[in-house]
Parts: C-alpha cells; sequence; structure tokens
C-alpha cells in the first residue's frame, strides 16, 4: 500500500519565510525572561554562544536536510542512523520543542493585543489565536506558506523599525562591561538565548513539500540563519543599553515597554509597532504549528502514533487530524503553564533534539559514506562536533537550573516510549 505523500510546492522565498517566522516571535517576547537571572553583560555572552552554536548547527543539519528531505525531519535522520529508538528519542523531543511552543506564542500574543486595546483579555485572546491559526493551516501548505511569507515581511520591517528607534538611546555603561562574569549566571540564561533561535530546524518539516530540496534548503537556511543572527544581536544589545532590563524581565511585551521608555507614553509610533509585533507573532506560531502536524503526521506515518494521524486532507493535502490534536493541546496549555515555564519546557526538548541530530550526521557519514549528498556540512567535522559539544553543555545548564521540569520532560517521555513499545509488539505481532 502506498503511503500518504505530501504536495510539492515551495521555493527559496518560502523556505526563508518559514525559517524566519518560526523563529521571529523570540524577537519580540519571551527571551527577556533572561534577565531575571543574570546581568545584561552574562546574558550577551550567553547569546553570542547560543548564536555561534545555531550557526554551525544550521549548517550541519542542512546536509541531514538535504539528503533526507522527509516531512518527520530529526526522526526521520535518527531513525536512519540510531534506529527505532533512536527515531523514537528525536520524535519526541521535536513534538515537545513543537507542542509547548506555541501556547507560549500564543500567550504573548495576547499579551500584545491586550498592549494595545486593553479591553481584549489576555487569555482569551490566546485561546482564539490557537484556533485561528490551526484553521489556516487546514487550507494546506501552499496557502499557509505565502501567509506565512507576508507576515514575515511585515514582522521583519517591524525588527528594524526598532532597532533604528533604540539605537540612539543605546549606553554602554548599562551593559556592565566591567562586572563580573558568573558563568552560573550565563548559563542559567541559555532557555531565553536559545529563544532567539527556537524552531529554526522546522524548516526541515518542509522538506518533502519543496519543489527542489537540493538547492532550495541550503539556500533557505543560509538566508534564514543570517537574518536571524543580525536580528537577535541588534535587540540583545541595543535593548540591554537602555537600562531598562528589571523592568523588561517579567514581560511578555518587552519591545513595546523598551519603545514607552523610550517616548516616555504611548505615542502612535508605540502603538504601531505594537501591531508590527503581533505579525511578528503570528509568523511563529503559523510556522510552528505547520511544524508540528508534519512531525505528527510523519510520526503517525511510520506507526510512531496512532495510525489515523496521518490522514491528510483530500482537497487541501494537509494533515488535518494532525493539525488538530496539537491546536487542542496548545489550549491545554493555555490553560495550564506559565510563559517561562513553557519556553524552558519547549527548548529542553529542542535541545535533546539538537544533540541527537548532530550524533545522527556522524553515524550517517559512517555507516552510509556513499549515501546522496547535495549539500555536504562545510569545516566537517569541526562544525558539528562544536555544535554537539554546545548542545551537550546547553543541556547541562537547562537540566541543573530546571531539575522539576526536567522530570516532567523524563516522565512524558518513558510514558510514551512504552507507549510504542507496545504499539510496536501488537504491529509485529499483526504480521
Amino acid at each position: 500500500m502506498e503511503k500518504e505523500s505530501l504536495k510539492k510546492s515551495l521555493k527559496p522565498i518560502h523556505l526563508w519565510a518559514i525559517a524566519v517566522g518560526l523563529v521571529i516571535s523570540g524577537d519580540y517576547f519571551g527571551w527577556s525572561y533572561g534577565y531575571q537571572v543574570a546581568t545584561p553583560w552574562e546574558f550577551l555572552v550567553s547569546t553570542v554562544l547560543i548564536s555561534i552554536f545555531y550557526i554551525c548547527f544550521a549548517f550541519s543539519f542542512t546536509e541531514l536536510t538535504t539528503a533526507i528531505p522527509k516531512a518527520g525531519g530529526p526522526f526521520a535522520y535518527s531513525r536512519k542512523a540510531l534506529g527505532d529508538i533512536g527515531g523514537f528519542i528525536a520524535g519526541f523531543a521535536t513534538l515537545v520543542e513543537f507542542l509547548f511552543a506555541p501556547p507560549a506564542i500564543a500567550s504573548a500574543l495576547g499579551a500584545y493585543l491586550h498592549f494595545l486595546i486593553p479591553d481584549i483579555p489576555q487569555i482569551p485572546a490566546a485561546v482564539a489565536a490557537i484556533v485561528l491559526f490551526t484553521l489556516i493551516n487546514l487550507l494546506g501548505v501552499y496557502q499557509t506558506a505565502r501567509f506565512e511569507l507576508f507576515v514575515t515581511i511585515i514582522a521583519s520591517f517591524g525588527i528594524l523599525l526598532y532597532i533604528l528607534q533604540v539605537a540612539p538611546h543605546f549606553d554602554f555603561k548599562h551593559i556592565g562591561l566591567s562586572g563580573n562574569l558568573r558563568w552560573s549566571s550565563v548559563f542559567a540564561t541559555i532557555p531565553f538565548s536559545i529563544w532567539f533561535y527556537l524552531a529554526l530546524e522546522g524548516v526541515a518539516m518542509a522538506a518533502e513539500e519543496t519543489e527542489n530540496p537540493t538547492k532550495d534548503i541550503p539556500l533557505g537556511y543560509s538566508l534564514g540563519i543570517g537574518t536571524l543572527v543580525f536580528f537577535a544581536m541588534g535587540i540583545m544589545i541595543l535593548t540591554s543599553g537602555l537600562g531598562i532590563s528589571e523592568e523588561l524581565s517579567k514581560t511578555d511585551n518587552p519591545l513595546p515597554r523598551a519603545l514607552l521608555f523610550i517616548k516616555g507614553e504611548k505615542t502612535l509610533l508605540v502603538s504601531i509597532f505594537t501591531f508590527f509585533g503581533l505579525f511578528g507573532i503570528m509568523a511563529s506560531l503559523l510556522g510552528i504549528i505547520l511544524g508540528y502536524s508534519r512531525q505528527i503526521f510523519a510520526l503517525s506515518r511510520e506507526n510512531y502514533l496512532p495510525k489515523f494521524l496521518s490522514h491528510l486532507n483530500p482537497k487541501t493535502h494537509s494533515p488535518d487530524l494532525a493539525c488538530l490534536l496539537g491546536g487542542v493541546l496548545g489550549i491545554i496549555f493555555i490553560l495550564l503553564g506559565k510563559t517561562d515555564k513553557l519556553i524552558t519546557l519547549s527548548v529542553m526538548g529542542a535541545i535533546v533534539m539538537y544533540i541527537i541530530s548532530m550524533v545522527g550526521l556522524f553515524v550517517l557519514r559512517k555507516k552510509f559514506p556513499e549515501m546522496k549528498r547535495p549539500y555536504k556540512t562545510p569545516l566537517y567535522p569541526f562544525l558539528p562536533a562544536i555544535s554537539l559539544l554546545l548542545g551537550i553543555v546547553c543541556l547541562i545548564s537547562v537540566v541543573y537550573n530546571n531539575w522539576d521540569l526536567f522530570l516532567i520532560f523524563v516522565f512524558g517521555f518513558l510514558l510514551n516510549l512504552l507507549l510504542f513499545l507496545v504499539r510496536k509488539k501488537y504491529m509485529s505481532s499483526k504480521a
């Protein structure tokens, strides 16, 4: 029986939009929680390290994406390299990353709406956002990617506007370069530095729907990571130089708050920028819903999840039941979780996936040296080795500072592993 397949319709510009769109909400909110645990100087060091990590990871991960352009992304690579259990670990970790990020992003969208129009309550707005963007994803990948391109361009313009407005008010003294560098604080900010880039790898989950994966994916990734590094460093450095890190450390809308500080009142510019911020958050929410629906689809297609979740809508070719399942879970997490906790859980899943993907890259090079690799990692093995080493450091740091959330992560992993093994044994007995 032929497996369900996705429609190829994406071009490099769409991949750039997905890469930047998936991540750009991390520029508009979430990262500022790092000010709760570190000085701006310590936070900046963490952000530089994480930027280096993601640059190395992106150029290494692209080899996997072009060699195995499957909707499952990390799951597909790890399964080929490390077998069923390796595939399960990567698939579970990616699901944690992509299922916990949307409720955090939707909560921030609600916060931005509430800042713009105080009569709109944050939580109901967040729930409505999950519902709306799940419905948009049900229209099909090409329509979703076109909308993603539109909102990503507007959100990117918003970041450039912010940088231009904040730059004249920057003062080095607020960075605190002369202060002592506490590495424990640097490591404590890692989840929030990662938030600047979290979900970049989601482009891989659209690889099966790309017209020419060999050429388009490397170009899309390269343009995407370049844009995101510029945005992250510009926002981190310039905002830290305003001297209001403590005020921004507990808010879901730090950039409008920073502009409000500069202008002294809620001017038309602040309101316009907040409107741009909504587009940034919408871009990420839409893109990550696209990502988790393809991950659920891919895991279901290979019997890692119940088979019915790989159902494709006959008209739109979108994995409709996978979209709906993720939407329902997103609403539940909005009602139960706090934004900073959701971010940390999402980051935890991402780091595990990054590590096993880099291990998979090394294993595939050794086990399948003749595999067709349209794109090869530059400076191999140094770039993936740097990425793997920094990934391990990140995981140790996040677990050390968040033992309670790590226990939740491990419990979920073990429960789902048990269900997978039971399902696998049942499928074997029927064969």
